[in-house]
């Protein structure tokens, strides 16, 4: 038996794989292919203040390693999100990592606010910022291109969600420090950071000789962006075992297909690690994922899977 239980911020999960938000609506769709409480936890799709009819069709794009969304954080609203939604994945038991975002810092504040006085907030075992989205306030500038205006989100955020509860910062990889940023982050409050998010791409409609998207660019997920995320996650941990910055959890997320795929992220640095596009095409991935990095654990004679986090830096060959 391996013992597979993780630890976020103070907050035991009994395992480490989750979904990715976006990637399986609010739990009732994917709850039909095995219960959502089988994950350690289910992240939600991203909540903003007003319901939003998201951008304009075709939004999305296959790639030959992936595929572009351009869905535009499509959603309810946070108001119809805990009446629904949330109380739906509370009655069922499930742990929810809920991933929230606004236009801007105050906005976050403010749909914060309101989950945490829902009746159902006591499934939340932590908020995620999505820190990710574009900074309305500043010229569409994404939150997280800036160590600034990051501080800013998570400090905001972390005022508003009661201490205990874990507040995650999901960083973006289209930066030229991601180290700077997830400083920014943690020192700002964050409990932990989740990385990382789609990469910004376009795809040529080579018929047309046009974007294949509507809204042009679209953000990059699937097996080609793992490489990235294994590194995003190496060098954040790496700075913060050499002690250039505090120690946080980091939730691994970007192109999880297989155990094999998890393990990567885990070894590097991973305390938990988020399946998202592969659910598109095998909704039940989530929980094949967790089976079979339970069974890469065991193959690797270890009991517990906390164990191998972060090992490849201590088993890194060096001159």
């Amino acid at each position: 038996m391996v013992d597979m239980s993780t630890t976020l911020a103070g907050t035991v999960l009994p395992n480490p794989v989750m979904t990715a938000s976006g990637c399986a609506a609010n739990g009732k769709e994917l709850n039909r292919f095995f219960p959502v409480t089988d994950l350690g936890a289910f992240v939600t799709k991203t909540v903003m203040l007003d319901p939003r009819s998201g951008r304009p069709t075709p939004r999305m794009a296959e790639t030959s390693s992936g595929m572009l969304n351009s869905i535009g954080l499509q959603g309810p609203g946070i108001d119809a999100f805990v009446e629904h939604d949330l109380a739906w994945l509370a009655e069922r038991g499930a742990r929810v990592l809920v991933s929230v975002a606004g236009n801007t810092a105050e906005e976050f504040g403010e749909v914060v606010q309101r989950l945490v006085a829902s009746p159902a907030f006591s499934c939340v075992v932590g908020v995620e910022a999505n820190i990710s989205c574009p900074n309305v306030a500043n010229r569409g500038l994404v939150f997280a291109c800036d160590p600034v205006s990051s501080e800013q989100v998570v400090r905001i955020v972390r005022t508003r969600v009661p201490e205990g509860v874990p507040v995650v910062a999901k960083l973006t990889p289209d930066v030229t420090d991601i180290v700077a940023v997830a400083e920014a982050a943690v020192r700002a409050g964050a409990d932990g950071l989740t990385m990382i998010n789609t990469l910004l791409g376009i795809v040529i409609d080579t018929d047309l000789l046009r974007p294949q998207l509507a809204g042009v660019t679209g953000g990059l997920s699937g097996p080609a962006v793992r490489p990235v995320a294994v590194r995003a996650v190496w060098q954040v941990v790496a700075a913060m075992r050499e002690g250039r910055l505090p120690t946080a959890p980091v939730i691994g997320v970007g192109g999880v297909r297989t155990g094999r795929d998890a393990l990567e992220l885990v070894a590097a640095g991973a305390a938990a690690v988020q399946v998202g596009t592969a659910t598109f095409n095998d909704p039940s991935a989530p929980r094949r994922v967790l089976a079979e990095l339970e069974a890469e654990v065991a193959r690797h004679g270890v009991d517990r899977f906390a164990d191998l986090v972060g090992i490849a830096h201590d088993r890194m060959v060096r001159p």
